[in-house]
């Protein structure tokens, strides 16, 4: 078994949602509280031990790279100025650590981590969606982590839904269950409403063997005619072991507005800082709702 250092993070999406917050300003940039969402996402990917992480990025995805780069001006500012560096120090990344790769054409998941894999080369690699917020202790990467060195193989993300969502997802077809792992006999990408095979979704988190360029390479666009991961991943269950890790803790959907601005208040709420405030102005409000 292969250690897992690579991470790829697919950000080349335009996040129209958010329009126009996200003209000029990269949807992964959106700040939940204090820190933006590929921040977060970062941070996850490092404590679980990753050591490389290779962006998937496109036009006007600069302040990415800007965001985890030195900022000579701020910090030269900063030190004369007498202020502490400690809210950007940890942001920097070591020298080589972050990649770039350009997706193009807005083709899908399956072909934006495919745009990575001269990077992967024949190593094992996570993909993590910094749409999804997962907060737990430990991250969800280091939870899956650990089962990945027990199980080898592939492990994706898994966690349960209402049955009246599973159309909005790519779901699980369950094997046999023991405590948070699932054995995954199959995968079905947003299936249509009453037909799904579980309430197992796979939130934006996998742990994939290179073999999976490989069917990426040759593969035919699926639903909402793009290349979907979720295909090119069923293709792999018969060959080698794939499991499904539930996750312990709990998911924000940053890419909607409502799961972003539930993120906030809830972090929120959990920060020093600015909780009792945040608490406060809710009962207020809410008294007059």
């Amino acid at each position: 078994m292969k250690p897992l250092r690579k991470a790829v993070l697919p950000v080349a999406g335009l996040g129209t949602r958010f329009l126009p917050a996200t003209k000029a300003i990269p949807k992964e940039m959106l700040t939940v509280v204090d820190k933006p969402l590929i921040q977060y996402a970062v941070e996850e990917a490092i404590e679980a031990g990753i050591e490389e992480i290779i962006f998937v990025t496109g036009r006007g995805k600069g302040a990415l790279e800007d965001h985890f780069d030195i900022s000579f001006e701020l910090e030269t500012t900063m030190r004369a100025r007498g202020k502490s560096l400690a809210p950007i120090e940890h942001i920097r990344m070591a020298p080589g650590s972050p990649m770039y790769v350009r997706q193009q054409e807005p083709l899908g998941l399956g072909h934006a981590v495919w745009c990575a894999r001269h990077i992967v080369g024949d190593e094992p690699f996570a993909v993590l969606l910094p749409d999804e917020l997962m907060v737990g202790t430990p991250g969800f990467l280091k939870q899956m982590t650990d089962a990945y060195y027990e199980l080898g193989g592939n492990v994706i993300g898994a966690l349960e839904v209402p049955e009246a969502d599973t159309h909005k997802y790519g779901v699980i077809t369950p094997g046999e269950q023991r405590g948070r792992v699932t054995e995954v006999k199959a995968l079905v990408e947003k299936p249509e409403p009453g037909t799904a095979p579980s309430n197992l979704m796979i939130p934006g988190r996998y742990i994939l063997q290179p073999e999976v360029m490989t069917i990426l390479n040759d593969q035919d666009k699926g639903a909402g005619g793009e290349i979907q991961l979720t295909d090119a991943m069923a293709k792999m269950i018969d060959k080698q072991p794939f499991h499904g890790f539930t996750f312990d803790g709990e998911r924000f959907d940053c890419g909607d507005k409502t799961g972003f601005i539930m993120a906030n208040f809830s972090l929120g709420l959990d920060n020093d800082a600015i909780g009792e405030d945040l608490r406060a102005f809710a009962r207020e409000r809410l008294g007059r709702a």
